[in-house]
């Protein structure tokens, strides 16, 4: 049985005069893949920061299974768009690190995730390319056995290629019991990943549907639709 798992209540953030996100409201079920997507400066980022607890809205509620974002940690794996992790690291020393702050992290499968890529346990951050750093940040990550993955941008600046071994990171290690919420910008690479989609525009929700219900009653790709949809009148795309 789906449930529900998290609750977003007329959430409202703003940055002075500049609007972060507006009255948002949904919700998340257990074991769904949701896509978070939208132009830049959308509020994507806003809202996930709200969701983590990294921001105080102004006005509204995040609950994770009933718990305010400050108090569900243990039930929450983030990955950022930018790194935390101090760049002098080697994998071994960040491998440590994750075992000490979460009793839920799965050492063994971090290090079969870091082999698979191809990293190395002595590698530090700072001599990795992007991509290498984007997947050492996923093998940490998904790594953890949490009912809620919050993935921002997993994929951003990186190749084909290793854009195409992270998605296979995620797909093999996801565990369907659980929740993810994946922003993203490469949306032909993972849209066979989501079960709905979540369109921002402007801080506010444009669109909120199951991916089956859009591409029976559309006829298109997800890609194809947020194409037409985001494209301005000129016939530009803006990417996210």
């Amino acid at each position: 049985m789906i449930t529900k798992f998290v609750e977003v209540k007329d959430l409202t953030r703003n940055y002075g005069k500049r609007r972060g996100v507006e009255s948002l409201s949904f919700e998340l079920a257990e074991g769904e893949i949701v896509g978070l997507l939208g132009p830049n400066g959308c509020g994507k980022t806003t809202l996930i920061k709200l969701i983590m607890g990294l921001l105080q809205p102004d006005k509204g509620s995040v609950a994770i299974r009933g718990q305010k974002p400050q108090a569900s940690y243990n039930l929450v794996s983030y990955l950022p768009e930018n790194t935390y992790l101090n760049p002098a690291l080697t994998m071994r020393e960040a491998l440590r690190i994750f075992v000490d702050f979460y009793r839920d992290f799965d050492q063994d499968k971090a290090r079969r995730m870091l082999e698979e890529f191809g990293l190395e346990l002595d590698q530090t951050l700072k001599t990795m390319s992007k991509g290498m750093q984007e997947k050492a940040n996923l093998a940490l990550v998904m790594s953890r056995d949490v009912p809620l993955y919050v993935l921002d941008e997993p994929m951003g600046g990186i190749d084909p290629a290793a854009r195409e071994t992270i998605l296979n990171g995620i797909l093999i290690n996801y565990n369907p019991g659980s929740t993810l919420l994946l922003s993203t910008h490469l949306i032909s690479d993972v849209e066979m990943l989501f079960d709905r989609v979540i369109f921002l525009d402007n801080g506010r929700i444009r669109l909120d549907r199951s991916v089956e219900e859009l591409r029976a009653r559309e006829g298109k790709s997800i890609d194809g639709l947020f194409r037409e949809i985001y494209a301005p009148e000129k016939g530009e795309y803006y990417a996210l």
